[in-house]
């Protein structure tokens, strides 16, 4: 049987992984998809670079419009990330009739409800394992693998940079900076690693998969995103004395009145899985009403962790490329026409246990003060902690650290219990606030 062909846009990290995963594995890739796979046209900016790479065995060019106006080319997969180009490329390579794998997260995040409809009103298939969690197939999970169950909620590490980052903080005692510094040396965090350190890059996954666990559109812009970049080495410490870690978490839950769709540094019992995932790792926790709680672990980026995912979609296109449209995996697990309105709750409405560090002064009843406030607040505490006076402040009063622990609540009500305890006299500092999940 003639082999497929395949267009490749972008030849960076993911391309050339892409590349060089499929060329060394050819004979067993060929044996499962029951045809051959082969990348027979490329198009990049640096045209000498790329041809350096691939020599002979592919066409290379500067145009990626004429790459996916190929009549030739059977399958388009999308490296060059970014979501304006991409986007373009993708609906133009779907309104060409052909198929797509991409590694794109934000491209799908933010636009993939319309480019899943494209591809449907196409007849084609989009593709896209490796856009969440690198190699772990926690897409082919969620589509295929769990769809007897309804997934209540989704709990993932999935962001290697911001996990490398807290693991540091955590083993060497260090401050952020320090940690954000280790990891750019390192090679784990971008020159600008604004995207993984304020949470964005793990929202855009955290959106993927929850459009996929409980078959709505994509809703990025509803999504609550909050980074590592303000977290305090001291809060990890009093945490570990609580016998909890905190980890950036992506989280996805049904709710009574929504979904919640949020991330977020998270304190974890460090007796959980998750919370011993540690470096560049990444770990998503499912937890389904039949099979109860899957866990997923590896590699979250990387040339050959991702190629491994954009390489098996190319053979899950492949043994599909014949097949009726209306007899595949849809693309977000349910059926187009099925997918629900529910709506993403706003943060006010989440539902959490939560971390309070506060500054106070060392004098008698401030406690009865701030746990009487909490009692009004119908919120109760499931643990305390009270360092010892560290010394004294310019008036001479000393100083101490109380940290909280409360029992689950909502956050509207949380917010409005620290509002009166930051009023408080004895209180002489902004109240740290950080969310906690048990993950069971």
């Amino acid at each position: 049987m003639e082999s497929i062909k395949v267009g490749l846009l972008g030849l960076g990290t993911v391309g050339s992984g892409t590349f060089a995963v499929l060329r060394r594995n050819q004979e067993e890739i060929r044996r499962r998809a029951g045809r051959g796979i082969e990348i027979t046209r490329i198009a990049v900016r640096n045209v000498a670079r790329a041809q350096a790479i691939v020599g002979d065995a592919a066409q290379v060019g500067a145009d990626p419009f004429a790459l996916v106006d190929d009549p030739e080319l059977d399958i388009i997969v999308e490296t060059i990330g970014g979501t304006d180009l991409a986007r373009e490329l993708v609906l133009r390579a779907l309104a060409n009739g052909k198929h797509v794998v991409t590694a794109n997260k934000a491209l799908l995040a933010v636009h993939g409800t319309e480019i899943f409809e494209a591809a449907q009103a196409g007849g084609v298939m989009v593709a896209f394992e490796a856009a969440v969690a690198g190699g772990i197939p926690i897409i082919k999970a969620l589509r295929e693998g769990l769809t007897a169950n309804r997934i209540e909620w989704i709990a993932g590490i999935i962001n290697g940079t911001t996990n490398f980052i807290l693991s540091e903080m955590r083993d060497r005692g260090t401050d952020f900076a320090t940690a954000l510094a280790d990891a750019q040396r390192l090679g784990y965090a971008e020159a600008d690693p604004t995207f993984d350190i304020e949470g964005v890059d793990a929202a855009h996954k955290a959106t993927i998969m929850s459009a996929i666990a409980f078959g709505v559109p994509m809703q990025f812009e509803h999504a609550y995103i909050e980074g590592i970049s303000k977290l305090d080495a001291i809060d990890i410490r009093y945490a570990e004395e609580l016998g909890y870690r905190i980890k950036l978490l992506g989280i996805a839950r049904r709710a009574e009145h929504g979904i919640e769709l949020r991330v977020h540094p998270t304190l974890i019992p460090s007796k959980r899985l998750l919370a011993n995932v540690e470096g560049a790792m990444n770990a998503v926790l499912v937890q389904g009403d039949a099979v109860g709680a899957t866990l997923y672990y590896g590699k979250g980026a990387g040339a050959e962790p991702t190629a491994s995912a954009v390489v098996a979609d190319l053979v899950d296109v492949t043994r599909l490329h014949t097949a009726d449209p209306e007899h595949r995996v849809p693309h977000l697990a349910f059926q187009p026409d099925s997918l629900a309105n529910t709506p993403i709750l706003p943060i006010s409405e989440v539902r959490s246990g939560y971390y309070l560090r506060l500054r106070v002064a060392d004098v008698t009843g401030v406690l009865a003060d701030i746990t009487k406030i909490l009692a009004d607040g119908g919120i109760s505490i499931d643990a305390l902690l009270q360092k010892e006076s560290n010394g004294t402040n310019a008036q001479g009063e000393g100083e101490t650290d109380i940290i909280l622990i409360s029992h689950v609540t909502v956050e509207k009500g949380i917010d409005a219990a620290i509002a009166r305890i930051e009023a408080l006299a004895t209180v002489r500092s902004k109240v740290i606030k950080l969310r906690m999940e048990t993950l069971t």
